[in-house]
């Protein structure tokens, strides 16, 4: 990777995490590409390097990195931050809400990441970084689809990690937990689950328990610093989770504990 200011392509940067990143490695020196979908980001603090991108959709996620190589010349590290979540009974979700969530959260991370690799294989540098999410390491109640969304993520960076590591490019995984950001304002619930669900009580209680640990989450700072220590590492391992103790305990426990006894937790706590 460029020692001398290198060239940085976040996505989903104008708000949580993506933001948080952009703000963090431009502080630190960085030439910070930000992508979102708002022409141009509002409040980004280097508005000049503000790229309009859709990650849904091949033509602007090809479109936005063309003109990032036209003005760089190359890209040294690109941030996956796009991607929203997506609440509701596994029974009630539409089909066409499953599909906005891959849409957005594994195929527009496969559009961004396919971009950029011509050019990372020419450079034979590179550093390619997934925000994924402790919902990929575990499943969720009536947050499925978001997890499998994550999940998907997790296998299909593990194989890209092994196919590029012979050119010089790395790829990591960030695992964070709750953190402060819009995630929670802009979570889309499933429209059926608010017409005679049969599991509206829970799924209230559910959703008001994620809301409240979303709330009092600390700041997305955290992930930006996580994530600049990973630029400085030599050879960068494949994951890196992040978030408070009990998060990080419940990965582990998923592994140790019987089936049944960790859904009773996990379901305890969701109440």
């Amino acid at each position: 990777m460029q020692t001398n200011r290198p060239v940085v392509l976040i996505t989903g940067a104008s708000s949580g995490i993506g933001r948080a990143c952009a703000d963090y490695l431009s502080e630190r020196g960085c030439k910070v590409y930000r992508a979102g979908r708002k022409r141009p980001l509002q409040d980004a603090n280097d508005a000049a390097h503000s790229i309009h991108m859709d990650v849904d959709r091949d033509d602007s996620v090809n479109d936005g990195v063309r003109r990032l190589l036209e003005r760089e010349g190359r890209i040294d590290v690109v941030v996956n931050c796009a991607g929203y979540g997506l609440a509701g009974p596994f029974e009630e979700t539409a089909i066409e809400e499953v599909k906005a969530q891959f849409e957005t959260n594994f195929y527009g991370v496969i559009r961004v990441c396919q971009a950029v690799l011509p050019l990372m294989r020419r450079q034979r540098a590179g550093l390619i970084v997934n925000i994924s999410s402790i919902g990929g390491l575990i499943a969720l109640p009536f947050q499925g689809f978001y997890s499998a969304s994550k999940f998907a993520l997790e296998a299909a960076t593990e194989a890209l990690r092994m196919e590029v590591a012979p050119y010089g490019i790395g790829v990591v995984l960030i695992e964070p937990g709750d953190f402060s950001t819009s995630f929670t304002s802009n979570r889309r619930v499933a429209v059926r689950s608010a017409v005679n669900s049969v599991y509206r009580e829970r799924f209230e209680q559910a959703l008001a328990s994620m809301e409240r640990d979303e709330s009092s989450a600390p700041s997305p700072l955290a992930v930006a610093r996580l994530l600049g220590r990973v630029l400085d590492k030599r050879s960068p391992s494949c994951r890196y989770l992040i978030g408070t103790f009990p998060e990080r305990a419940a990965v582990i426990l998923r592994l140790l504990l019987p089936s049944r006894f960790y859904e009773r937790m996990l379901m305890r706590h969701y109440r």
